[in-house]
C-alpha cells in the first residue's frame, strides 16, 4: 500500500551541512590546535547465523567499536606534537626500562565536537578508554620544499558514545 507524502516532503528545504573542516579533537596532553585530521567513529554490529533445517536466519552479534586510524597532527617546534605523543606511549611502554603500564594510566577520554558556520558545537562525541595502537612519527626528506612534518596515531578505544 502506497503511503501518501506531503508536498513540502518532497520539495527542497534549506539546510546548512556537516562540513569536514569544521572540527575540534580534545586529548589531554595535545593541543587541541595540533590535530589536523581525524575520522569520526564506526561500529561494526557482527552477525550470527541461526541454522534451522534448510534455511539460515540472521541476528545482530556482538557490536564492535572500529580503531580510529590516521589521526593527523602537526608537528611544530613548539609545542612539539612527537614529545606530546610520546608522553602519552611512555605511559603505555617505557623503552628505557622496559615495564609496561597500567591501563588505568594510559587509557584517556577524548571528546570531539563538530562546529557550525559561527563555532557552535552541533555533535558532540566522547570516546572512553582510548589507548595508542600505533604512533608514527613521519619520515624526513631532502627533497621536499617546506612540506609540514606531520604525527600520525591510531587508538583503539572501548566504546563511543554521540552526544548530540
Amino acid at each position: 500500500m502506497a503511503e501518501l507524502v506531503e508536498p513540502h516532503e518532497l520539495m527542497f528545504n534549506k539546510f546548512e551541512p556537516k562540513v569536514k573542516n569544521r572540527f575540534i579533537m580534545y586529548v589531554d596532553g595535545i593541543p587541541a590546535y595540533l590535530i589536523r585530521k581525524m575520522n569520526r567513529p564506526a561500529i561494526n554490529n557482527n552477525e550470527v547465523v541461526l541454522k534451522h533445517m534448510n534455511v539460515e536466519r540472521y541476528i545482530k552479534g556482538r557490536s564492535q567499536w572500529e580503531a580510529i586510524s590516521g589521526i593527523e597532527l602537526y608537528d611544530p617546534v613548539v609545542p612539539s606534537a612527537a614529545q606530546a605523543v610520546m608522553e602519552w606511549v611512555r605511559l603505555h611502554h617505557e623503552s628505557v626500562t622496559g615495564r609496561d603500564g597500567f591501563a588505568d594510566f594510559y587509557k584517556k577520554d577524548i571528546t570531539f565536537n563538530v562546529l557550525d558556520p559561527v563555532g557552535a558545537k552541533v555533535e558532540e562525541w566522547k570516546l572512553f578508554g582510548c589507548y595508542v595502537t600505533k604512533a608514527d612519527f613521519g619520515d624526513m626528506s631532502w627533497e621536499e620544499d617546506g612540506t609540514p612534518m606531520l604525527v600520525t596515531l591510531d587508538i583503539r578505544f572501548d566504546y563511543a558514545v554521540l552526544n548530540f
